[in-house]
């Protein structure tokens, strides 16, 4: 069973070493505790909505990229195949909203 915590966790470790920051620098920037960001990165604690966004913006990666990237690994998990690109029909009914 894939957990949808360790794969966050995953993401924002991958994240956090391509750009060569350790843990109590993203931490720090994210103002969350140093073990908290560790046991968030294990997959041992689930962040909420608001540590998420506050750890993307201390890694200078939008939220959404982050959750595309744990979506794309879900989904690779699952054996699921997902496109590469929006629909054309959520493209146009997104802009009539806007």
């Amino acid at each position: 069973m894939v957990l949808v915590r360790q794969e966050i966790g995953d993401v924002l470790r991958d994240f956090r070493l391509q750009k060569g920051q350790t843990l109590r620098q993203v931490a720090s920037r994210a103002s969350v505790a140093l073990g908290y960001l560790s046991e968030v990165e294990c997959g041992q604690k689930e962040a909420s909505s608001e540590i998420l966004a506050s750890l993307a913006e201390a890694l200078e990666v939008p939220i959404s990229q982050v959750m595309r990237e744990v979506s794309d690994r879900l989904a690779l998990a699952e054996s699921v195949n997902i496109p590469d690109t929006v629909p054309d029909e959520l493209v146009i009914d997104y802009n009539l909203r806007s």
